[in-house]
């Protein structure tokens, strides 16, 4: 079966500089809070292009205590709009509705699968405090219109860029962009730790400061407490991990886009449509990262198992959009056309940056031999 992601294959590629660095640490005897954690910060920030990142335990939080933060900072208020794409992961309207803002749903683009700037214009009412843009798949959204649209109506933004290390447009990085950003380094991240593990990048020094303090139980100094906070820390071990990937993560994106532009180039099949970008291929265009290969067909679930019958592992991202989730019951009933119909019809092709060039042949093959 070619795996969909290896992930075991790709982390033995850096066996020992991990192992290594687990050693490192446990030899420290300082496990929380320590020099890996300042060291990875300063290094994701450099990276990034920004002044600050604030280690944290997952990409959810993330986003949970940078909206959490301009609320203590007076720049939210419960009850406040802030607007998504509707065909999101879950995650980014867990963010929102946790800390007692509307998220408003809209429609996205449906080349690049992010959200579309005209949607997002058209949404805006005098509720409307901010917008989270989602770089879906790898992909930027479009910052310069986004960027442009929240500065006109004075809104704030923050990037979810839990898919998208590295992503660059303009020259500018994904994290870089908005008032602040969110990053995840789930293992199946392009950065991805062994464990759980998320960061928010600013160019804030002040925001900065109060999402650290939120995530240390609301304390910038020990045993004083300025805010109700949470416990959401980065741990030393997953930053000396992350450290070690950091300075290969470049690498494995070129694996990536090497394996998309083989994909692009070679597949051929009516019953496929390949991903887009306001139809130019994003291969020309450094705005994607490729954390994600998503192709359309109308024949998805029958594609799926012939896949599988055929020994490669795909896989949804994702079947079910937030609007239908059991977890926001009351907008089951509501209509994003755009968004079922890719629910209904995405499929992730294998992405792994460890594939072998027999195994890229074998999915292409496959694709273009398939008939509905």
């Amino acid at each position: 079966m070619i795996p969909f992601l290896d992930l075991k294959n790709i982390n033995a590629q850096y066996r020992d500089k991990l192992i290594q660095a687990a050693t490192d640490v446990i030899d420290s005897g300082w496990y929380i809070q320590g020099t890996q954690v300042e060291d990875f910060e300063r290094e994701f920030a450099d990276y990034c292009g920004v002044k600050h990142c604030i280690g944290v335990a997952n990409g959810l939080d993330a986003l949970i205590l940078t909206l959490r933060a301009w609320k203590e900072l007076g720049k939210l208020k419960g009850g406040d709009e802030v607007i998504v794409p509707a065909n999101t992961y879950i995650a980014s309207i867990l963010a929102i509705t946790e800390n007692h803002l509307i998220p408003v749903l809209v429609e996205p683009d449906v080349d690049s699968y992010n959200l579309c700037p005209k949607n997002t214009e058209a949404a805006i009412t005098p509720k409307t405090k901010a917008i989270l843009p989602v770089h879906l798949y790898g992909q930027l959204a479009d910052m310069p219109a986004i960027m442009d649209i929240a500065k006109r109506h004075n809104l704030l933004v923050l990037e979810d860029s839990a898919q998208a290390h590295g992503a660059s447009m303009n020259g500018k990085k994904a994290g870089n962009w908005g008032d602040a950003s969110g990053f995840s380094f789930y293992p199946g991240k392009n950065l991805g730790a062994l464990g759980d593990g998320g960061a928010v990048t600013t160019n804030d020094e002040e925001l900065a400061t109060t999402i650290r303090a939120l995530g240390n139980y609301g304390s910038h100094k020990k045993y004083e407490n300025l805010y109700q906070g949470t416990n959401s820390r980065l741990d030393e071990i997953q930053a000396a991990m992350l450290r070690v990937k950091l300075k290969h993560l470049d690498e494995e994106t070129s694996q990536r886009r090497a394996i998309s532009r083989a994909y692009i180039d070679s597949i051929k099949n009516e019953n496929v449509i390949l991903p887009l970008v306001h139809h130019v291929s994003p291969l020309m265009l450094k705005n994607h990262v490729w954390h994600l290969f998503v192709i359309q067909s109308k024949c998805r679930d029958k594609l799926q198992q012939y896949l599988t019958q055929k020994g490669i592992q795909t896989l949804v991202h994702y079947p079910i959009p937030p609007h239908k989730q059991q977890a926001y019951v009351s907008w089951n009933y509501n209509k994003y056309p755009i968004t079922e119909k890719i629910h209904q019809q995405i499929l992730s092709l294998p992405i792994s940056p460890t594939l072998t060039p027999s195994e890229v042949k074998k999915v292409i093959k496959a694709i273009n031999e398939f008939s509905c």
